[in-house]
């Protein structure tokens, strides 16, 4: 499974406490060397501020050798700037904490407003702006995501977007949010990254499409646990340019997740299959694994037998994948069901025993599973119990369902180009009063 492993391309891409949930989900998985991944695991320990942590990975490792020294001693300065930082920071989180100030957070237009309201009414002091931001580092660092989350928000509503902390900010907020579990806060951050982004001008092309390469894999986390996020991530990596350049580009590993997400998706299934074919088939000569030759088995080659025997590496690929092991049930039913509705397009009557050998299931339970498919999903198709066989009749789309399925994505794009056009608009305007 190593072979199908993308952890070593996804970690350069991480932050290293977002790597570290990974190591210890291959540590599980067992298909890599224990030391290896313990070694792994001290490395990425040894550049945070996680010390504890990495004197139990170090005991583990080496259980006849005794803790460096140079740990010890790290992590005593470590607490006593944290202890410093957060004396200094009390103050602010006092005033934070007042509820007159909550109902002005909530009022305030902008940063600049809500700081003057702060200087005048409680005599804060703008330069623990700063401090509020290395203090939540210094959290982050440590393993306590939670103070470094609240921290993070108190800076990025107290600076400009023009601040020279504002970005680094919103990332470690995003991974913080993460590393919580917090999804629905998450994909806030997660919205509010991918937009100063994409309306922000950096210093080359090149530095924007780095920005987007790592959002594109910091999105993984949101979008494989948030309810929406089978959804989002179609939209974003197949229909947003930008974005699917730069998976192309840069990432055509991703492709990957963008093909579970769409096979799961059973509302959004049909109406996007040709896209993700077309881009798959382009992509074929850099980046192929069993989840993308599946499709191509079916869709392109309409190779049934070839699809089964991916189908099978598919599971071992997905129960395996940090990311995509909560999937494998509605994977494996949604891609029975695309081999399924693809061989009935072909065939207008079918042996059950041949669908069953289709679908890598026995004859029994195959027809169960056929039984119930055509009660679910109203499919146009009766069972022929003596003579063992599935009789197809001819499908046709209402204009109504039709409708229906090619204006599913139309309340999305609208936004997307809503957003477009705005910012187009704002572009106009900077160069008009520059002129």
């Amino acid at each position: 499974m190593a072979e199908w492993d993308l952890t070593p391309k996804i970690g350069p891409y991480l932050d290293r406490h977002l790597v570290f949930p990974l190591l210890e989900f291959l540590d599980v998985k067992g298909f890599y060397d224990e030391t290896d991944l313990k070694r792994g695991k001290l490395e990425i320990l040894s550049k945070t501020s996680m010390v504890d942590l990495a004197m139990d990975v170090h005991k583990h490792l080496y259980p006849d050798l005794e803790v460096p020294a140079s740990l010890k001693e790290r992590r005593v300065g470590i607490l006593n700037n944290f202890k410093q930082l957060q004396a200094e920071t009390e103050p602010a989180l006092k005033i934070f904490s007042r509820d007159d100030v909550d109902e002005q957070i909530k009022q305030s237009r902008d940063s600049k407003q809500l700081l003057e309201f702060l200087v005048t009414n409680h005599n804060f002091n703008p330069e623990l702006v700063d401090t509020c931001y290395k203090f939540a580092k210094v959290q982050y660092e440590c393993g306590n995501y939670l103070g470094a989350s609240e921290y993070l928000y108190f800076h990025r509503i107290l600076v400009q977007s023009t601040d020279v902390n504002y970005l680094n900010g919103m990332w470690g907020k995003l991974a913080s949010e993460i590393l919580m579990q917090s999804w629905d806060t998450a994909l806030e951050d997660f919205t509010r990254l991918r937009q100063f982004i994409d309306e922000s001008v950096f210093g080359s092309s090149l530095q924007t499409l780095q920005q987007r390469t790592w959002l594109i894999h910091w999105s993984l986390f949101v979008f494989f646990n948030h309810p929406k996020g089978r959804d989002l991530i179609i939209d974003l990596f197949l229909y947003q340019k930008q974005y699917l350049n730069a998976i192309q580009t840069t990432c055509p590993w991703i492709l990957r997740y963008l093909a579970t997400a769409v096979i799961t998706n059973k509302s959004l299934r049909r109406n996007v299959m040709k896209d993700l074919i077309k881009v798959i088939q382009e992509e074929s000569y850099t980046y192929r694994d069993p989840i993308t030759s599946f499709i191509e088995e079916l869709y392109v080659n309409f190779d049934f037998d070839g699809a089964q025997s991916k189908l099978r590496d598919c599971e071992n690929v997905l129960i395996n994948d940090f990311f995509l092991v909560a999937c494998l049930d509605d994977f494996v039913e949604n891609s029975r069901m695309m081999i399924f509705e693809t061989f009935c397009r072909i065939h207008e009557c079918i042996t059950i025993s041949m669908l069953a050998d289709k679908l890598s299931m026995s004859p029994e339970d195959a027809e169960k599973w056929i039984v119930n498919l055509i009660r679910n999903a109203k499919l146009d198709a009766k069972i022929d119990s003596k003579q063992g066989t599935v009789v197809m009749g001819v499908e046709t789309n209402s204009p109504y369902q039709q409708l229906v399925e090619k204006t599913k994505m139309l309340s999305i794009r609208s936004t997307e180009l809503k957003s477009s056009i705005e910012k187009k608009k704002k572009s106009l305007n900077w160069g008009a009063a520059d002129f």
